[in-house]
């Protein structure tokens, strides 16, 4: 089955660092991508990044580009989000997902149950 698994997320100040946590099914690291979204209370899924394997290549959306990194470990099947110098903006429940192309307009074909990230005094 296509299993996803968030984990990292916490109560942080502005100007401090996360790293976030995807583990994948053997189901799901045989889709072509992995993605990052995320969704605050009353708005829409916000695409942050995805990243592809074999080679691994990446995409950021713009409101984070410079700020966060993703990355991937084959061994672990593990898809990490590096999320840097956080702004209050950025506060949201973050999901890994699976697509077909690694793109912002891509959909997302399933997810976890999302992990918290809260970045405010």
């Amino acid at each position: 089955q296509v299993q996803l698994a968030e984990s990292g997320g916490a109560l942080v100040q502005p100007g401090e660092s996360l790293r976030l946590s995807c583990t994948a099914s053997a189901f799901a690291w045989d889709y072509h991508a992995i993605a990052w979204f995320r969704q605050a209370p009353g708005k829409e899924r916000e695409f942050v990044a995805c990243i592809t394997g074999s080679p691994a290549t990446t995409k950021l959306a713009d409101s984070v580009r410079g700020r966060f990194a993703i990355s991937r470990d084959n061994r672990k099947k593990t898809i990490y989000l590096q999320m840097n110098t956080l702004e209050p903006e950025d506060t949201a429940r973050y999901y890994c997902a699976t697509q077909n192309i690694c793109a912002d307009y891509a959909p997302f074909l399933s997810w976890g149950q999302g992990t918290q990230v809260t970045v405010g005094s």
